[in-house]
């Protein structure tokens, strides 16, 4: 059953200003990507994805993988830019999750949390790995990506990017990498929306000009396992970081 939930992002003072509820939702080896934190929790293991043109040390990870810490849960943090940013890949990034599966305890699932392009990955491959995946955070996924190129981009810049092969976009870092055209090519190839089957919490901001809302109010609905919460914030989600890690440890228990 579909919930759908309205906050407002904490102010100044550290308070969340909530909007009232429409309804309320249901409740080892190392590879050298990842950035270290504390504890594991016994049952199972958590990761953070991060989304297009963004990287291992983006300030949301960072900021989640410590406030998880201080309850003695560890949030691994790959690096999902697979083989590098300029030749990105849909395929190696689900090969690289699959890697990292097989580090550490392969007795303990995943709980992931994925956002925007890691939104998207952590459902495929829930979708793909069923038994691997146990519960899902997906902030404001960026699924139908190459629809949203064409509209964002338009048919002559994608055009162009095809003949040159590359189009110039800034990584992580503000350094410009050449990304070829063959990214948007898987792209087209997964316009498919994934299919996870397991407890998925969605959470999205709803004046996100980036991935609109509209698209995860379209996927949430008539999904049974899924779990809506929209916040009054952007693509970014870093004023939603209080909400964000409220819905997601009660969503974890």
């Amino acid at each position: 059953m579909l919930a759908r939930v309205s906050f407002a992002p904490s102010d100044a003072t550290g308070e969340t200003n909530r909007a009232p509820r429409s309804a309320h939702p249901t409740r080892a080896q190392r590879g050298s990507e990842l950035v270290p934190s504390t504890l594991v929790s016994p049952a199972y293991r958590y990761a953070y994805l991060h989304g297009f043109a963004s990287n291992a040390r983006s300030k949301k990870g960072l900021a989640l993988q410590e406030r998880f810490a201080r309850t003695g849960v560890e949030l691994w943090l790959p690096d999902l830019n697979r083989p590098s940013f300029a030749q990105l890949s849909h395929r190696a990034m689900l090969a690289h999750l699959d890697a990292l599966d097989e580090l550490g305890d392969r007795d303990k699932p995943w709980r992931l949390i994925g956002s925007s392009l890691g939104g998207w990955l952590a459902a495929r491959w829930a979708e793909l790995r069923p038994t691997r995946v146990n519960r899902l955070v997906l902030l404001c996924p960026g699924f139908r990506l190459a629809e949203r190129w064409k509209e964002s981009l338009g048919e002559a810049a994608i055009a162009q990017w095809e003949r040159d092969g590359f189009r110039e976009i800034a990584d992580a870092d503000g350094k410009v990498a050449r990304v070829h055209f063959d990214f948007f090519r898987e792209s087209l190839e997964n316009l498919d929306e994934p299919e996870p089957r397991c407890p998925t919490l969605v959470i999205h901001g709803t004046r996100d000009d980036v991935v609109p809302v509209e698209s995860s109010r379209r996927w949430s609905h008539g999904r049974s396992n899924v779990t809506l919460v929209e916040v009054d914030d952007d693509h970014a989600l870093v004023r939603s970081l209080d909400v964000i890690e409220m819905e997601t440890r009660r969503f974890f228990v």
